[in-house]
């Protein structure tokens, strides 16, 4: 029997007019520092953002959404940003943002295997 991890998760959100505050869950970024995991995975429901704003750049929003897999991937092709620890990227990713991709609050969970824990959040969380 595996023994629990403790993970933390935060919901990416596209949130295509600020102002109004409205949203769709795009993907989950997952951290698991025993594990020294950092995961990401992202699945747009594009009808449904259109829905929100059918003005909605699309481009803009699969870019920035495609760049937070990369970041949690680390390395030189994430930037200065992927240099960071593990932990400094994944704070990075869930600070605050006023922009179109923004992250709901940081949760904790616990699970045996961190793998099926980013797959059951993506089930729960993401898709319809």
């Amino acid at each position: 029997m595996h023994a629990l991890r403790t993970y933390d998760y935060a919901i990416v959100r596209v949130v295509p007019r600020v102002e109004r505050g409205e949203f769709v869950n795009a993907g989950i970024i997952l951290s698991c520092d025993i594990e020294r995991i950092l995961k990401a995975a992202i699945e747009l429901d594009e009808a449904a953002l259109l829905a929100l704003d059918s003005g909605v750049d699309l481009e803009l929003v699969r870019g920035s959404l495609a760049a937070i897999p990369a970041i949690c991937a680390g390395g030189a092709e994430a930037g200065a940003i992927g240099r960071l620890s593990p932990r400094e990227r994944f704070h990075w990713l869930v600070a605050p943002k006023s922009t179109i991709v923004q992250t709901s609050p940081v949760h904790t969970g616990q699970c045996a295997d961190v793998a099926s824990a980013l797959e059951h959040l993506m089930n729960r969380m993401i898709r319809r």
